[in-house]
């Protein structure tokens, strides 16, 4: 059984705004999820829809709101939609296979509070994403 469910949390009224004063300054357009993460579908993909129990293949690259990298893969990396923060968990289900998105997610759907690697905390973190398979 999949030890995993749908994290019911969502972002504060504050980061939502400050995300969206971000996009509006940037000149960026992007849809708001329920959650409080925004993104931007460059391509739907097509094919199985990934839960919180997938395991997903991906192909990314993340980076601060100025611009700074932490993070990519670019061969392809597989995880558990479950094991990661919930920016994801929320943005990956909005596209299959094949798909291309870019998530903004504010701390509190990010890594929060936490220093993480070389992301501060509290940090607003833009993700472009290419899901290349669910299982």
């Amino acid at each position: 059984a999949c030890p995993y469910t749908d994290s019911p949390r969502t972002a504060t009224s504050a980061e939502v705004t400050a995300l969206q004063n971000f996009l509006t300054a940037a000149n960026l357009t992007a849809t708001q999820h329920p959650s409080g993460i925004f993104y931007n579908i460059t391509s739907p993909g097509t094919g199985a829809e990934a839960t919180v129990c997938s395991r997903v293949t991906v192909r990314y690259a993340g980076r601060l709101t100025d611009g700074t990298p932490f993070d990519s893969n670019s061969t392809g990396i597989t995880f558990t939609l479950g094991q990661l923060i919930v920016g994801w968990q929320k943005g990956i289900p909005l596209i299959r296979p094949g798909g291309q998105i870019t998530l903004y997610i504010p701390p509190s759907l990010g890594y929060g509070a936490n220093r993480t690697g070389n992301i501060p905390a509290n940090s607003y973190l833009i993700f472009d994403i290419d899901l290349v398979a669910v299982q």
